[in-house]
């Protein structure tokens, strides 16, 4: 094998293995994880659906109220002789609910229905991270391959201008075997351009996803438990999707929200204690001589109170269509969501199983292009060939080293997106260190039956990271120490 092709084979097969201190996928997940605010947002969301199940619950329980009141009667009727000139009032009443025809109880049952969604959003959007991270990740193997080949190219393409320039000189070619050399040199300059752009704009996506530069990325692990057949994957996605998940919970929710608007045309009974006391601070029949009266009034009561809807415009016939209405919607969106997810599933697998045929295809092609060039170079040498036809050989195995490449991630990309539809690629299933894992559901069980009115949490701090102070990246790789090309 000449040394251009084991330059370049190298080169292809360096971008996809094991250095010795790299990032690795999985650290890349741990800081996305950990400062990703689509994540942390999507948490802080999580937390205030939580608190309307103690909303909810809060219109079952006792509600206390005070009043206080200071008034100066500085205008009197003439005929009021016993009018006081001023007063000093309270007064205070509770109110506990006893039947609300079932609006409280729904009000809950649907509110922690919903949280239940909430949490198999944020499931979702877990899964929906690491997917762009691992395709964030994997694009920047891919570019730096590319560039490096392209790179590769570049320096092969400027040796062989300068032999054929050579070889002009002794009059063994043709001006326009120089001419096609240089064009193939200059085309190469730019694709390399071009290359180091993508490198550098899929390096900014991954600052933008993980909130780290990339370093020198190690391969990914193999993908585990993938399935070996669309139906088996659907099935799987069926039973663990988290959208799918929580639609279905959104569904049960809105129909609860029915029965909670029926219960507007339902009797209400609640008991109550309420008292009052007016003190008229020595004013009260200050107009009537030698009058002695009581300058202080107090009374209190207690009792049920029962509260039947007689009429109401009709308000809550049209809460239950609306209710019914949305329920429906629930209902067709369950339905809709279930159709995404089957087409989402079928279409990764299709698109991981083709990947991994386009992988073997492409091993075929670089080996053949290598082979196919050698033949080229040593049939130019006895003038079989020409220097157009050694061009085309370089070109096509360049073609063939980057469509490997590319294959190769998009292989990756696929099968994690495969795992992601159908439930398997989330932070409790990666196995994530760095740390103890979100449970959502430990802020629910903090909050779901708190009923003081003043407690409250901190005022929030910012979880994400500010890539503000990260340098721009660069499209400079790692080069080969057989990596002589002009830069």
């Amino acid at each position: 094998m000449s040394k251009r092709n084991l330059l370049l084979s190298a080169v292809a097969i360096a971008a996809l293995s094991s250095p010795a201190q790299a990032d690795t996928l999985r650290e890349a997940f741990v800081a996305a994880y950990q400062t990703n605010p689509t994540l942390s947002g999507a948490q802080a969301a999580q937390r205030a659906e939580d608190e309307n199940v103690a909303i909810a619950k809060a219109d079952g329980r006792p509600n206390a109220g005070s009043r206080f009141n200071f008034q100066e009667n500085f205008l009197r009727n003439a005929n009021s002789f016993t009018a006081p000139l001023r007063q000093l009032s309270a007064g205070g009443e509770i109110n506990v609910p006893v039947y609300s025809g079932g609006r409280v109880k729904n009000a809950v049952r649907s509110a922690k229905t919903r949280v239940a969604a909430g949490q198999y959003d944020l499931r979702g959007t877990e899964a929906s991270l690491f997917s762009n991270v691992v395709a964030a990740y994997m694009d920047v193997m891919r570019d730096e391959a590319v560039v490096q080949l392209n790179r590769a190219n570049v320096g092969v393409l400027s040796v062989n201008l300068e032999a054929t320039g050579d070889r002009f000189e002794i009059g063994d070619l043709t001006r326009t075997d120089v001419a096609q050399s240089e064009a193939r040199l200059e085309i190469a300059k730019g694709e390399l351009e071009s290359a180091r752009a993508n490198l550098i704009r899929s390096k900014e996506n991954y600052i933008a996803l993980v909130g780290q530069r990339p370093g020198d990325l190690e391969p990914p692990p193999p993908l585990p438990n993938l399935p070996e057949t669309p139906d088996e994957a659907v099935n799987i996605a069926l039973q663990s999707n988290p959208d799918l998940l929580a639609a279905k919970e959104r569904a049960e929710a809105a129909e609860i929200d029915i029965n909670t608007a029926r219960g507007a045309v339902k009797p209400t009974v609640e008991a109550y204690v309420q008292g009052s006391y007016v003190n008229f601070l020595d004013t009260l029949g200050g107009n009537i001589p030698g009058a002695d009266l009581v300058q202080e009034q107090s009374d209190a009561q207690a009792g049920l109170r029962l509260s039947v809807p007689i009429y109401q415009g009709g308000r809550p016939a049209a809460r239950v269509r609306q209710a019914q209405a949305r329920s429906g919607q629930a209902y067709e969106r369950l339905i809709e969501t279930e159709r995404n997810v089957i087409a989402q599933t079928r279409a990764a697998f299709s698109s991981w199983r083709a990947s991994e045929r386009v992988i073997q295809s492409s091993e075929r092609a670089v080996a053949a292009s290598e082979l196919s060039l050698e033949g080229v170079r040593a049939e130019n040498s006895v003038g079989n060939r020409t220097i157009l036809d050694i061009l085309n050989a370089e070109q096509e195995l360049l073609n063939a080293q980057v469509q490997l490449v590319t294959a190769r991630r998009n292989s990756y990309v696929a099968g994690f997106t495969l795992l992601a539809a159908m439930g398997r690629a989330e932070a409790r299933d990666l196995g994530l260190d760095g740390g103890a894992l979100y449970d959502p559901q430990l802020n629910y069980d903090r909050v779901k039956d708190q009923f003081y009115d003043f407690q409250s949490d901190p005022d929030p701090e910012p979880l994400a990271t500010r890539t503000i102070n990260i340098p721009a990246p660069t499209a400079e790789v790692e080069p080969l120490p057989e990596d002589n090309s002009q830069e």
